[in-house]
């Protein structure tokens, strides 16, 4: 088939939403002839790689010099990508009249209160995954910093806005089919006129990566050793973290918390540690490179993601492909990948009882040796079948067949769009 992608964010090589516009790319490529809409950040890495894509054509869209410096100031960003999409709408449009698109998918921004014009076009459209709709539980906001309850007000408030905006509306009706990173997004999804969601995390892994991350081996010496890595921001919950990792030094003095990254929290986390006197088994790195990541989960028996609201969770995956298990909160994008052969849930009804039922996580995973191991090898072969983006592409694959065989709920009454046989490139 002949299929349109827009995404804004695609650059080889990089995780997180760049690593999920570019390996739908290489996914939907295995299958299908592909024309990709993407933003000129990763122009570079896109041009050097896409020799290896012979049909992948790529249309590098930018805006005027005068709209760019929104896309470096987080209050214009929305601005931007409004342009931008309206600059794709009109290019994929042209690209229609020429090509005569089979189906249409957007694939980033994963953000479900942002449109994507390119619904407009009279294919059939694919939306996500997209994910945004999980929100940290009403009891846990009297535990955030200040700046944590300022940055989810206002989170909530710009996306009501995104609910209200009739583009969005229109993106969610006119979609043959919502893919929601999460069941909570599937609900917003619903409620905004999209007619059938499925759940799908966007999250995944390469050949590469599985294979290296699967060589990790298991740690057979050493003190039991707690791993969380993120950005110390409010709403990754990392104090949920320290306050269990507290409750349990009495009974296991020996054990350690690693703590991986950097941002606006970390020095409240320090004196959180200090004030719970566990400052001497509380290690914080800071930002490190990936390489140095991968190294300390190598040293570390557990990761620990006790993050309040993620659509994703690209760090679960990581650990879990190097056979750790996980323990994060019953929330979100980690939630779905995380099951109760891989990890522990803990429930979040309120803070106190997280951090009771976190703490009761720890000392059964550090007591017992043989489920760590049951655990982590459950996590690889998790991994290895359900988040490989060649068993992704293999599933977005099955939903383009199934999405392109179905009747058209848009006629081409527009006689501009009849296809023609090629494009120049």
């Amino acid at each position: 088939m002949k299929i349109l992608l827009s995404a804004y964010s695609c650059i080889p090589g990089k995780g997180s939403e760049p690593g999920v516009g570019w390996n739908a790319v290489r996914q939907a490529a295995r299958f299908h002839s592909v024309w990709v809409l993407t933003h000129a950040e990763g122009r570079q890495e896109i041009e050097a790689a896409s020799r290896t894509l012979p049909n992948v054509r790529f249309f590098i869209l930018d805006l005027p010099p005068w709209a760019l410096f929104w896309k470096n100031d987080r209050r214009g960003q929305r601005a931007h990508y409004y342009l931008w999409q309206l600059a794709a709408y009109f290019m994929g449009r042209r690209l229609h009249r020429k090509v005569g698109f089979d189906l249409v998918h957007h694939v980033t921004f994963v953000q479900y209160s942002t449109p994507s014009f390119l619904a407009l076009l009279p294919v059939p459209f694919i939306w996500g995954p997209v994910g945004g709709g999980e929100s940290a539980p009403p009891a846990f906001w009297w535990s955030l910093s200040l700046r944590g309850k300022i940055f989810e007000l206002l989170r909530s408030v710009a996306r009501k806005m995104g609910e209200c905006d009739p583009f969005v509306r229109c993106t969610a009706r006119r979609a043959a089919i919502g893919l929601a990173t999460t069941e909570d997004t599937a609900r917003r999804m619903r409620l905004l006129g999209c007619g059938r969601v499925s759940v799908r995390s966007e999250s995944g892994l390469g050949p590469e990566e599985i294979e290296r991350l699967s060589s990790v081996p298991v740690r057979q010496h050493g003190p039991f050793r707690l791993l969380s890595v993120g950005r110390l921001i409010p709403f990754k919950g990392f104090d949920l973290g320290l306050r269990a990792f507290a409750q349990i030094q009495h009974r296991l003095p020996e054990t350690e918390y690693w703590v991986v990254g950097q941002g606006p929290e970390r020095r409240r986390l320090e004196k959180i540690a200090s004030d719970l006197g566990i400052t001497a088994k509380v290690r914080f790195w800071g930002h490190i490179t990936r390489e140095q990541v991968l190294e300390k989960v190598a040293e570390c028996d557990v990761l620990v993601h006790p993050s309040l609201h993620d659509s994703g969770g690209w760090v679960c995956l990581e650990a879990m492909a190097a056979g750790r298990p996980v323990v994060c909160l019953d929330l979100g994008g980690p939630a779905v990948q995380v099951t109760e052969d891989t990890g522990i849930k803990v429930t979040a009804n309120a803070p106190d009882q997280s951090v009771a039922d976190m703490a009761k996580a720890f000392l059964q995973l550090a007591e017992d040796s043989e489920l760590r191991a049951r655990m982590g090898e459950a996590s690889r072969q998790r991994v290895e079948k359900h988040f490989a983006w060649l068993r992704k592409g293999d599933s977005m694959n099955t939903i383009y067949q199934t999405t392109a065989a179905e009747p058209r709920q848009v006629e081409l009454t527009n006689s501009a769009y009849a296809p023609e046989q090629r494009i120049e490139q």
